[in-house]
């Protein structure tokens, strides 16, 4: 039997050929994928960066401990507080100490370095860079290059990239003059001296008076003492246990904790790990379902062969052990060599992700193997699972019958794959109907509207010997109608042929479904967010702060308010903290506000209560919260980790998931004015608000934004953040689709052969069989498009019903452009990769072509 399956492989090299190409680049994608996933799962180890020349710091602890019956849980404080003047001075007793305020600082038109860039990266207005005084340079890694300290108000010393061999024009250098913007406005400022930038930061540094003034706050104090003195002397200070209540005494490897974002590299792979394990669940779902369909294609197109082995006296035990040794022989060598190709490919992928910033600089390939073993295993079943079913009907069939049956596809679907089928179809449709029945906003989230379209495109295909035909004479039918066979031929050979239509469809249906779902639902949910953004806004004029911890500065405030005619609402970024079933912290981002203001410049969707009535001792909640009803009193912990009882004076619908929570400014002490909101009053003279807005933005080097410019500007419908991931997510599954499209196209002409040789043999010229196979060709690729459609618009509509059960009301966004691409590029694909192997096939004389033995 081994030498009958050899020689059989032999025979039919295309075909297996075939099956081997899919497979080891389905298992090589696997394993790429695998091994990118497995770099996420552990950051690497730094030690203290910012203050590594100081033996002791103190600050206010920034993480919120609350202790829980399952034990002690944590989260990050939106608004750590200050180290107080009064302790400050206490330590002072013990020895010398710096006193470290950090506060937003931005330039215009100044080539700085930092925080990630490799060197030269230009610091624009509102790229993030931090003040600093002067004297806690000496426990930080920076020090003078050049120049000399700061030691007048209007002095600065900046952090600045390796220089280049030429200076351009925006490189700052020392006694230039720069436009500077911090919280108490814009103003220009010498360049006294530089230092060499670093990766965690942006820094700018002031004289220690100056610096006092724009952030009176002590952010973290260095302390030259024994730190056991320094822990008992906070004890004594303001009580508590160990370091003091609130307070954080860090030495050694623990000050990295007073770093800038000490865990931005794990937090960096937690977006990363998100990013690779959707790409990672797509390509797999991609390989396994392109492999056993050409496994599967592969069996069926053999049917032939096994009726003649039944005739022989095969039986179907000795027909299915034939199949899966053939399996097994095509699949260790093909999912061995994918391994080799994932191992190849996963450090070029890497860099590419390093490079486009889709994963931090640092991020490469780590030792892992299991991910090879993963891939190696997945391949070897599912090329078993290819060729389950299909062996095991072939088995069965009496020898007369599976002769009968070799030329057309005439036999019904067996119960079981339409028990199956069904059973995938109503498992899709199920969960997205109980998910808008239950709680629409899941339908939102990128693993619901990743999975429900897997589960739909493998419903479809295992419905495609019914699906298929009546889909063919729909996309037929007016080319059956033009004059000449070529329409008709098309329509018939795709018609009876359903098994080799469907296995080259899938590969089409596949690419599209995917590509439809994935971009059309990103792009219509951000067009719903955008669109809830503006609903809610009344305000001609958006003003926001650059960066996450960006200020406004207060003169900007103060003359905006000064502006006659005019409705301003100033509001500060913040979080609260609940604990939800007495063991989960959940963390809500809130907003803090003057109620009275804020009526006056928006339109809240308030579900029950009202947001006039909130005061300092009120709350205003989402209906995503556990408690969420109007008058209850509900325990939370403020930006600062102060605990307070609220109540909860209003509810907001949940809309996209963007609703926050709202509280008075009282409740965020250390929370800054980050945005403005200004509305024109009845009869206000417009223009002239416009120009004292952009005279009092260009005086304190902040940028005033239309609402429009502001929608568009802070609720993009694309960036190139998006394009990227979807790039990565999408763009290697796509390109193995590509891959099996012309495989598979491959494998089912070498059975046509005869059929083109017939074909000469009545009298059709070459163009005209080449005419007829390109045709066929785009037939198939329309079935596949149509059923990826039909899966994209239930995917879509399902999308768009829970944003109307969420009172979004937004358009459905399709993307023509991109669908309609790639559809062109699978018929350009699928025409070559039929008409080039025919082409080949047709240079034999036809009557030696029609004689060939199988």
């Amino acid at each position: 039997m081994l030498r009958l399956t050899l020689q059989g492989m032999r025979a039919r090299w295309v075909t297996f050929t075939g099956s081997f190409v899919a497979l080891a680049l389905g298992v090589g994608l696997i394993a790429a994928t695998g091994l990118e996933l497995a770099a996420t799962f552990e950051a690497p180890h730094r030690g203290p960066e910012r203050f590594a020349a100081a033996p002791v710091v103190v600050r206010a602890s920034d993480t919120l401990r609350v202790s829980t019956p399952i034990g002690e849980r944590t989260q990050r404080l939106a608004d750590p507080r200050a180290v107080p003047d009064s302790l400050a001075t206490v330590l002072g007793r013990l020895g010398p100490t710096v006193e470290d305020r950090t506060f937003p600082v931005s330039f215009s038109g100044a080539s700085l370095g930092g925080r990630g860039d490799g060197g030269g990266a230009r610091t624009r207005e509102g790229d993030g860079a931090v003040g600093h005084p002067w004297s806690v340079a000496a426990a930080t890694p920076y020090r003078l290059t050049d120049g000399r300290a700061p030691t007048a108000s209007g002095e600065i010393v900046v952090a600045v990239a390796a220089r280049p061999h030429s200076r351009a024009d925006d490189v700052v250098e020392v006694g230039d003059r720069v436009r500077v913007v911090t919280p108490a406005g814009a103003g220009s400022r010498t360049v006294v001296g530089t230092v060499d930038a670093t990766d965690f930061e942006t820094a700018v540094f002031f004289t220690d008076a100056e610096a006092a003034q724009l952030s009176p706050r002590i952010d973290a104090l260095v302390v030259h003492a024994d730190a056991a003195a320094v822990r008992a002397t906070i004890r004594a200070a303001v009580g508590g246990t160990g370091a003091g209540a609130g307070f954080e005494v860090l030495t050694g490897d623990a000050r990295r904790a007073a770093d800038p974002d000490p865990d931005r590299d794990s937090e960096a792979l937690v977006a990363v790990n998100a990013l690779l394990g959707t790409a990672a669940g797509i390509t797999c779902f991609v390989s396994v379902f392109v492999v056993a369909s050409t496994f599967a294609f592969a069996v069926a197109q053999r049917r032939r062969e096994f009726g003649l082995l039944r005739t022989a006296g095969a039986t179907p035990r000795q027909i299915r052990r034939t199949v899966f040794a053939e399996a097994v022989l095509v699949a260790v060598p093909a999912s061995a060599f994918g391994c080799l190709l994932g191992a190849v490919g996963a450090p070029p992928l890497a860099a590419w992700m390093a490079d486009t910033g889709i994963a931090p600089s640092w991020f490469a390939i780590g030792d892992q193997t299991w991910p090879l073993h993963t891939a190696f295993w997945t391949g070897l079943c599912v090329a078993a699972a290819g060729v389950l079913t299909s062996s095991w009907r072939a088995g069965r069939i009496r020898p007369t019958e599976a002769l009968r049956e070799a030329a057309v596809d005439n036999r019904a679907m067996p119960p079981s794959r339409w028990l199956l089928g069904a059973l995938v179809l109503l498992a899709g449709l199920g969960l997205l109907a109980w998910s808008l029945a239950t709680d629409p906003g899941e339908a939102l989230k990128r693993k619901t509207y990743i999975t429900r379209p897997m589960l739909l495109i493998v419903g479809f295909a295992l419905y495609a010997p019914v699906l298929v035909p009546p889909v063919v004479r729909l996309v037929t039918w007016l080319p059956a109608r033009l004059p000449g066979a070529t329409g008709l031929l098309a329509r018939e050979n795709a018609a009876t042929g359903v098994r080799r239509t469907a296995a080259v469809a899938a590969p089409v249906l596949i690419t599209v479904a995917l590509a439809a779902s994935l971009l059309g639902t990103t792009a219509t949910i951000n067009e719903a967010k955008a669109a809830e953004a503006a609903a809610q806004t009344t305000a001609d004029y958006v003003v926001a702060a650059p960066g996450e911890d960006g200020t406004l500065p207060a003169p900007f405030v103060a003359r905006a308010r000064s502006i006659p005619g005019t409705d301003v609402s100033a509001s500060r970024s913040t979080a609260v903290t609940v604990l939800e079933e007495g063991v989960a912290l959940v963390r809500s981002e809130a907003r803090a506000v003057d109620p009275a203001d804020l009526a006056a410049v928006s339109r809240l969707p308030v579900s029950s209560g009202r947001v006039a009535d909130l005061d300092d001792g009120g709350i205003v909640v989402n209906e995503e919260w556990r408690t969420h009803t109007v008058g209850q009193r509900v325990r939370v912990w403020l930006g600062d980790g102060r605990e307070a009882t609220l109540r909860i004076v209003a509810v907001l619908r949940t809309g996209t998931g963007s609703n926050g929570v709202y509280v008075t400014p009282r409740n965020a002490p250390g929370a800054t004015v980050d945005r403005v909101d200004i509305g024109l009053r009845d009869g206000a003279d417009a223009a002239a608000v416009d120009t004292a807005l952009r005279k009092a933005g260009r005086a304190t080097g902040t940028t005033v934004l239309t609402k429009d410019a502001w929608t568009a500007r802070s609720h993009p419908r694309s960036s190139e953040s998006t394009r990227l991931g979807m790039l990565l997510i999408l763009g290697i599954a796509l390109l193995y689709t590509g891959i099996a499209l012309a495989n598979t196209l491959v494998m089912a002409m070498s059975d046509r052969v005869g059929d083109l040789a017939v074909l000469r043999l009545t009298g059709a010229t070459r163009p005209q069989v080449l005419r007829l196979v390109a045709a066929e060709a785009l037939v198939v690729v329309a079935v596949g498009s149509l059923l990826g459609a039909a899966v994209a618009g239930l995917n879509l509509l399902g999308v768009r019903g829970a944003l109307a059960l969420l009172s979004v009301r937004s358009p459905l966004v399709v993307p023509w452009g991109s669908v309609g691409a790639m559809v062109a590029a699978s018929a350009v694909l699928a025409v070559v990769a039929a008409v080039v192997p025919a082409l080949t096939a047709l240079r034999t004389r036809p009557v030696e072509l029609a004689g060939t033995r199988e």
